[in-house]
């Protein structure tokens, strides 16, 4: 298949990558100079701008950071536009903005499809990511030989958005779980226990979560580079789903409580750090340790 990808990030390169050893034609567009060499590197046609990869793909994923980054990648799909086009929109961002798309894809007859997924940058790497497809059975049958070989499993929800709803229930689980992951090790640390040894006996018990599997040897260690998931896209997509859920009348009160310590770690400089960075600054609010000073 003939596969564009816009944005080719951690996400999108790792991506990337699967694809061209199932045998797919990749065409990406980033505007970063870099990761279009790094493409290249590895198999794949640099273009240079979205409309040259459009318009010849037969699906392309959207990777984007941003709301302003999906208007102005919708816009020029828009303009490229040819029959049977899908495009993907796999990020984490507010559904209003994936139906302003969507909407403006389809007046000139192309598909979208919300396709966001679970997973870090560890998961897109190992190939073990969760699609939660949403859209067009027919668009989502078309794109689905890709999300097999980027993921370990795909959902596919017949209503568009469904997809992005349930990336939010899966994230707000993340947020809670990395910071009580950390809340944990911390008291650990506070009593004077030998951390490697509370990650391995949690691990084992049923108190374990994914999160404290991924995050806890990260905390045990101190070490939060280079890093899965920054901790700053984890305040940008609780802000998401604290939104979401408000308009829905959810109430949220452990998110809540998460994300105010996300953005105290944000303010302390830990933002470009992996997400797990939260016990480094719970750490600094600890009496009596060395790593407090740090």
């Amino acid at each position: 298949m003939n596969v564009g990808i816009i944005g080719l990030g951690v996400m999108g390169s790792a991506v990337a990558g699967h694809l061209l050893e199932g045998g797919h034609t990749i065409r990406g567009f980033d505007i970063d100079s870099s990761r279009l060499e790094a493409l290249a590197g590895m198999g794949g046609i640099p273009e240079q701008s979205v409309l040259a990869v459009a318009e010849q793909s037969e699906v392309v994923l959207l990777w984007l950071p941003s709301v302003a980054a999906l208007d102005h990648v919708a816009a020029e799909l828009s303009a490229a536009a040819h029959p049977g086009l899908v495009a993907v929109e796999m990020g984490t961002l507010p559904l209003e903005a994936k139906l302003r798309a969507h909407t403006a894809l389809a007046a000139v007859g192309a598909d979208l499809i919300d396709a966001p997924v679970s997973g870090t940058g560890h998961q897109a790497a190992d190939a073990t990511l969760v699609v939660f497809a949403s859209g067009s059975t027919a668009s989502f049958e078309k794109a689905r030989p890709l999300f097999e070989l980027i993921g370990k499993s795909t959902y596919h929800f017949p209503e568009f958005g469904h997809g992005s709803v349930m990336k939010y229930i899966a994230n707000l689980l993340v947020t809670v779980h990395n910071v009580a992951a950390a809340e944990a090790h911390v008291l650990g640390i506070a009593a004077g226990m030998d951390s490697d040894q509370i990650q391995r006996i949690i691990g084992d018990s049923v108190a374990a979560s994914e999160m404290w599997n991924i995050r806890g040897p990260m905390m045990v260690a101190d070490s939060y580079e280079p890093p899965a998931g920054r901790l700053d896209i984890i305040v940008k997509d609780a802000n998401i789903i604290k939104g979401y859920a408000t308009e829905q009348g959810a109430p949220t009160p452990l998110l809540d409580a998460a994300l105010a310590v996300y953005e105290d770690a944000s303010l302390e400089g830990m933002g470009d750090l992996d997400a797990a960075a939260v016990c480094r600054y719970l750490r600094s609010n600890l009496r009596g340790d060395p790593a407090s000073s740090s």
